[in-house]
């Protein structure tokens, strides 16, 4: 029986354009889909593109379509990857407002692997005050590996002594989980969230 394709995705929820917060979720990506084997279809989704869309849904209630196709991708993975900046010594309000309207169940038992990035060092911390716990509340099955880069971490000295070597120990991690688990089957129903159903009732 041939293997099934297994769905890694990746959250960047980096606000500037190019973007450190991006290139670590694609450094991340590529290192777990290396691993992973040539079955692991990798999915980079940018948290800016969908900032108005995240927006209307936390007032309305209803996500748009290019929101709900970066939530029904999210919550059909079979491993994630969740990349903030680090603003005020916490997770982006943006990353927060994201998974703020993902469907609360949706991530759970779901391998992932936590990852930031900010300006100094002093900041790593954060991934364990702060995202670590969201992703605990949300029951996803967080990898023990989490990866903090900052800003000199990206020149050959740091990336070789440090980023690249806890990048690798992560990404061998989520790989791992990945391989442990199976994969989710594409004709699992549709989840459809309560404010949507509760709409089409109104209107019957």
């Amino acid at each position: 029986m041939t293997p099934s394709v297994r769905r890694l995705v990746a959250v960047s929820a980096g606000v500037s354009q190019p973007s450190s917060t991006r290139l670590l979720a694609d450094r991340l990506a590529g290192e777990v889909a290396g691993r992973a084997g040539d079955r692991t279809t990798v999915e980079v989704i940018e948290l800016r593109d969908l900032a108005t869309e995240i927006a209307h849904n936390l007032v309305t209630g209803f996500a748009g379509p290019k929101l709900r196709a970066a939530l029904d991708a999210v919550a059909a993975a079979d491993g994630l990857i969740a990349v903030t900046p680090i603003f005020s010594a916490s997770y982006s309000g943006l990353f927060k407002s994201f998974f703020d309207v993902l469907d609360r169940d949706a991530l759970t038992g779901t391998p992932v692997l936590i990852a930031a990035t900010g300006g100094t060092a002093r900041h790593s911390l954060a991934l364990e005050h702060a995202v670590r716990p969201l992703f605990a509340y949300l029951r996803a099955a967080v990898v023990p590996t989490a990866v903090f880069a900052a800003s000199e971490d990206w020149g050959p000295g740091g990336d070789a002594e440090g980023l690249g070597p806890r990048i690798s120990r992560a990404a061998g991690e989520l790989a791992d989980a990945l391989a442990g688990r199976p994969a989710r089957g594409r004709g699992e129903p549709e989840l459809v969230p309560f404010a949507e159903q509760l709409a089409a009732l109104n209107a019957a």
